[in-house]
């Protein structure tokens, strides 16, 4: 068989979905597929390709100016038509028997493209691109209730909390902004299924997104390569001596790093926290933890196998995510190394980290205090509840698995367009 795989990023300088993506390709090629790559590259100027782990990644050069909603524009609709003209071009000259797109902007081009040329395309969705402008859900940077439709009156208050005053600059833009969601979710429903990543990204979607088919839906999770993860960590020194909570991600109000160091501080924990991210809210966040006397050990970004080494070595994980989280590639490698995890209950999170048994689940930051100070006082709650999760990660989301599911997707979309075509 015969993949294209169309996706926002790619190793080695990538987020969580660059590395989901990487670790399909990884486990298709184990399978005996031949894998090929394309990656829209909005804001460059030259078309390039480069190679990682022997895979070659096609990358398709658009512009994308600076300029607020200008630049989502050309990211966009200017970006699809684009990179949607380019893969027909690819497809023509080296048929694929399936189109498997990644992420937002790798979607509505790769379906588009794959439809007019007859053959199958799969989506997966990881996060909420398809419901969700902002594709987060939250309408208040503080509040615990989920956006629950992007009206015009919901848009409105997304932007006070984004803009602040300069917001009714923003809002005669409101009707283009619900338009490219529903240009978004017309070409999502196009597709010949698609992947919701988590239980709760599926019942969303199901729920959000009434454009979708019936039975087009598939939750399948991202698959995770544990050998390659452990293999990473292996040979990684702590950051710091002794033993420390840590933080890897983002620091964004989506991951909830607004409340990390008010649930460090209110938990009491006796070890240092270190910081494996970056992100706006990082500033402010030294500010605090020096005015409140919390150490924590800002590392910002981090090699892989360095931001790997910061879990593997921790005695306890926070996870204080605001957003509804799809499905946590931070949380799924904590699982795979075993590491104890107090999380916030968003999103799909539950998939991963069940209350109890897989490690600690909290309604609020309060909450989420009480647990990690609960983890750093039994030393044994946190070691059976780092054994369960990594037997959880491995019976559950081990790449072999999921993509042994995901070739069954291929499989039947396949057989689905050809019984179309010769029906």
């Amino acid at each position: 068989m015969r993949v294209l795989l169309v996706t926002d990023s790619f190793p080695p300088h990538c987020g969580g979905s660059g590395w989901s993506t990487y670790e399909l390709a990884r486990g298709l090629r184990a399978r005996g597929v031949e894998v090929s790559l394309v990656r829209p590259r909005p804001g460059t100027a030259r078309d390039a390709r480069h190679e990682h782990d022997g895979f070659a990644v096609e990358e398709i050069a658009a512009p994308a100016p600076r300029v607020p909603f200008v630049r989502n524009y050309f990211k966009n609709e200017r970006l699809w038509r684009h990179v949607a003209g380019r893969i027909a071009t690819r497809l023509a000259r080296d048929p694929v028997d399936v189109v498997h797109a990644q992420h937002v902007l790798s979607t509505p081009p790769a379906v588009r493209a794959a439809r007019d040329a007859g053959i199958p395309v799969v989506a997966t969705v990881r996060d909420y691109w398809p419901v969700c402008y902002w594709s987060d859900l939250i309408r208040d940077r503080d509040a615990s209730a989920l956006c629950p439709a992007c009206t015009p009156a919901n848009l409105r208050r997304c932007l006070r909390a984004r803009a602040g005053a300069a917001a009714p600059i923003a809002w005669p833009l409101i009707p283009y902004m619900r338009a490219n969601l529903t240009r978004k979710r017309g070409a999502l429903a196009q597709a010949d299924a698609v992947i919701a990543v988590s239980s709760t990204m599926a019942a969303d979607l199901a729920a959000r997104a009434p454009e979708l088919p019936d039975g087009v839906i598939r939750q399948i999770p991202n698959p995770v390569a544990l050998d390659a993860i452990r293999g990473a960590a292996a040979g990684s020194r702590p950051p710091i001596d002794g033993p420390y909570a840590v933080f890897s991600g983002k620091l964004e109000p989506n991951k909830g790093a607004q409340h990390l160091l008010r649930v460090v501080e209110r938990a009491g924990l006796p070890w240092p926290l270190v910081v494996a991210g970056d992100g706006r809210l990082r500033a402010t966040m030294e500010t605090e933890a020096r005015r409140a006397g919390i150490d924590a050990r800002f590392l910002g970004w981090l090699p892989r196998e360095a931001a790997l080494g910061c879990v593997a070595h921790a005695r306890l994980l926070l996870f204080p995510s605001h957003g509804p989280e799809s499905l946590s590639r931070v949380l799924l490698e904590a699982g795979a190394l075993g590491v104890a995890v107090a999380a916030m209950d968003t999103g799909g999170t539950r998939d991963i980290i069940r209350h109890g048994v897989t490690g600690l689940l909290s309604a609020d930051p309060d909450a989420l205090a009480a647990d990690a100070a609960r983890l750093a006082a039994d030393r044994d709650l946190a070691d059976t509840l780092g054994r369960q999760l990594r037997a959880h990660v491995e019976a559950t989301f081990a790449a072999p698995a999921v993509v042994e599911r995901i070739l069954g997707v291929y499989s039947d979309v396949v057989r689905a367009k050809a019984g179309a075509v010769h029906g």
